[in-house]
Formats: structure tokens, sequence, C-alpha cells
């Protein structure tokens, strides 16, 4: 028998038949007493103080509403650890409590289970009800003061996809099979879903032409990615080996890597992305933390006849569990769609579970020649594809290089890039027998039109 990792293991806060008094949350797609995600909130339109929470069903834990209240009934509620926990995650940002740890993020989901479970005590419900605001009156902050936000390029199948537009006779480039490629995007331009953007302006060599064009991007395209938030610190020169990574790991929230196909693939030449990326990153406002994700773990396995991950990138804890299934999908809305009061059409679903690299050899791979990382950076997983068509996780995939249309079946529209009023939304959930499903929530972003200098 297997022995799980301390990261996969289970304990009675994931039993799927654990119930809430709240009774939005049972059955709740996204957000049911299982889940118990961490966002930065305040309610819509005021000026109060930004503040952590944690979703249940379709209400938010207040968490500096928490905090006042203390060790009520007798202790009852909270025990001193998880106390200690929710001060930290009442504060503007969570990147106190993202640098307390594991520990402190167990504590705070361990007590919170148990003060919304139904086995709760009325004083204790009535206690917590004084502490709930629904998410329907809520507006969401980034979670943390990002220093650094670094974005890989993990999916093989998003590597021969966009490799064959760019590279037909040689699609992968050599090292992908033997490290985690990445770059470092702009921590400035990271937004919460919900943000607009305007399309960006930049340079960019059409097809046949001697020089560049000046100009509004005419290839702009989404990209279905996680987003990791990172725990703890590095000291400088000092790596994070594989087999403590996962420690490293705070949660994950949906990201989507706005990408100027036409300006990247243009200034690409020698160096790696800038203007093509810098101009927008979207990330959902809930982080899901690694205890929520514990039941969808797999292993890693790394087909045999390709090539092995070297010793560094290598650890039992990693084989055993180091992936993880996360279903996803994308959908595109259009100014019809509002008009018309139709949701987005989905144009793609794929898993998490196929990307080449997990998260812990990202976070190595990320650290390995010394670099420091600071709890709340932000890493993003790059594009994530599956082996089939429908899978792909960028309109620059599905279009084939816009060769070809991609229908948006609710309005009958087509799309080979997207255009000014479009809003793409990510969506992520987890599902798997004997498990209770769990959800991202959404990451949206809609295109305004470009604003020349």
């Amino acid at each position: 028998m297997t022995t799980l990792p301390a990261f996969a293991a289970l304990d009675p806060t994931h039993d799927p038949a654990a119930k809430s008094w709240l009774a939005s949350a049972n059955g709740h797609a996204d957000f049911p007493i299982q889940n118990l995600p961490l966002a930065v909130f305040r309610r819509a339109g005021s000026a109060e103080a930004w503040r952590g929470g944690v979703a249940v069903g379709d209400q938010i834990v207040d968490c500096a509403a928490l905090a006042g209240l203390g060790t009520l009934v007798g202790g009852a509620m909270l025990s001193a650890d998880a106390l200690a926990a929710v001060r930290l995650a009442s504060q503007p940002t969570l990147n106190a409590l993202m640098a307390a740890g594991a520990p402190a993020r167990r504590a705070l989901r361990h007590g919170l289970f148990a003060a919304l479970h139904s086995s709760a005590g009325a004083a204790v419900q009535n206690a917590l009800q004084r502490c709930l605001v629904p998410q329907a009156q809520a507006q969401y902050a980034l979670p943390s003061q990002i220093g650094d936000y670094t974005d890989f390029y993990t999916s093989i199948h998003h590597a021969r996809n966009v490799g064959r537009v760019v590279r037909p006779d040689n699609p992968l480039t050599p090292n992908f099979q033997w490290l985690p490629i990445a770059y470092h995007g702009r921590a400035s331009s990271v937004v919460v879903s919900g943000t607009a953007f305007r399309r960006p302006m930049g340079q960019a060599m059409a097809p046949g032409e001697a020089q560049p064009a000046y100009g509004a991007c005419k290839r702009l395209d989404y990209e279905l990615e996680l987003g990791f938030w990172v725990a703890g610190r590095n000291a400088m020169g000092e790596p994070i080996a594989l087999a403590q990574a996962e420690d490293h790991l705070f949660g994950v929230c949906l990201l989507n890597d706005w990408s100027a196909r036409d300006h990247q693939f243009w200034e690409m030449a020698p160096l790696g992305p800038f203007l093509g990326k810098n101009f927008c990153t979207s990330v959902s406002p809930w982080i899901i933390t690694p205890e929520a994700l514990a039941p969808f773990r797999r292993p890693f396995v790394r087909p045999a006849d390709e090539p092995q991950p070297l010793a560094y990138l290598d650890h039992a804890s990693n084989r055993t569990a180091g992936a993880i299934d996360i279903q996803l999908s994308v959908a595109i809305g259009t100014e019809q769609h509002r008009q018309r009061g139709l949701a987005a059409s989905e144009v793609s679903r794929t898993t998490f579970a196929h990307q080449y690299w997990t998260p812990a050899q990202m976070i190595a791979q990320h650290t390995v020649g010394g670099c420091n990382l600071n709890a709340g950076d932000l890493i993003g997983s790059g594009t994530i594809s599956g082996p089939a068509p429908t899978e792909a996780g960028a309109i620059v995939e599905l279009s084939r290089g816009g060769q070809q249309d991609v229908l948006l079946s609710a309005t009958g529209e087509v799309r080979r890039f997207l255009q000014d009023g479009d809003e793409v939304v990510l969506q992520g959930w987890c599902q798997a027998p004997g498990a209770a499903r769990i959800g991202l929530g959404q990451c949206c972003g809609i295109v305004l039109p470009a604003t020349a200098p």
C-alpha cells in the first residue's frame, strides 16, 4: 500500500458526507464546507477596509469580524491557533498568513470547519452568523501584495500546438522535456477577476513585409492557466528541494495570461516575452488551499520512452501525488451574448492533470539557482492544454494560428482572435469518487479598445 505524503493526506474536513448548518453550503458547486477558500474583500461600493474572508456556500466569513469575537463561548468556537490564523487573515492582504505557512493555514481550516459544521452548537452558529457577508454584496482585491510574478511554460501539448505555428518543422524546443521553462512577468499589471483592460499597442512584423508596423494588437489571445501563491520564503542562495517544495505552496487560483501574439512572436527573437505579455494578467479572487485539493491529487507519471526528470526534479512524494486533477473550461462572451442575455459560449475544456511538470517541480526549478521566493509571490503554470483539439488552452491553438474559425455556439459568431468587447471566462472545479466537488470560481476579463499614446 502506497503511503500518501502529508500534503495529500485526508482528514475529517474532507468527509464528503459532512454538512453545514449554513444551508447554501450543502451541495454548493464551488464552495461547500470541504473547500473553504480565501480571498480579500469588502462590501461593494463601501469605503470599508479590505480584509480576508473565507467562502462557504454563497457567503463569506469575514475574518476581521470573526477576530473581533475572540475565543467566544469559552473557547468552543476557535482554538488559540485558529484565532491567531484568523487575525493574520483579517489584514488588508494575506501576505502575513502566507508567511506563517501550512500550520496556520491548517489551523484556520480546521477551526472554521468545526464552527460551520452542522454539529456546532447554537451559540457558535449565532456568533458566526454575525460574521457572514453575502458574496453577491462583495468586491474583491488581489489577495497579496505581489513582490514577483513568474510565468511557466509547462504543457507539452500547448508547446507543440504553438510551436507548429512558429516552427512547423521543429515545434518542441530541446529543453522542454528536461526542465520547467519560465519567464519573469510583470507584477504591477496583475489584476483581480472582473477588471477590464485595453487592447495593447505595440510593434509587429506582418508576413511578407520588410519592416514592422506599430499599432493595436491584431492577434489578441487568452491563456488558460492556474496561479500558485507562494507560502513562506527561502533565503537567497538556498534552493528549495523538491521534497520541501509543497510546503511553499499556499494555494491555487485561476489565471489568464492575456497575450498579444503578433507583438509576442516578433519580439521573442532572441529573448522571452515582453510587451506581448506585460499589459495584463487576470487572477480569480479565491485561493484554493492544498488541504482542499488533497482528494484530487494524482501520481506524477512520465512516459517511459520520454526523458525522465533529473534527480533534483524527482522525489517519491512528487511521483506519488505531485499531480492535481483540476478540471478547467474556457468560454467567450460577446456583446451579442450580453444583449440577448446568453451565457458565454464554451470553446474548450481540459484538466491540469495533463501538465508536463508539477507545481512542486516549478518551485524547485525556480529556486535551484538560488533565487529567493517570498510569501505572496505569484507563479503561473503556463497555458494548460490537453492532447485533443478541444482541450486547447489558447485561441491561437484552437484557430491554428488564426487559420480557422472558432465557433461561439450560443450566437453563431466566430473568432480567430479576440475582438473588442469580448469577455473571456475561465472556470475550474475538482470532482472524484468519494469526494465532495469543490470549485475555484471564475476568472473574467473584458477587452476594451486600444488607446494610442
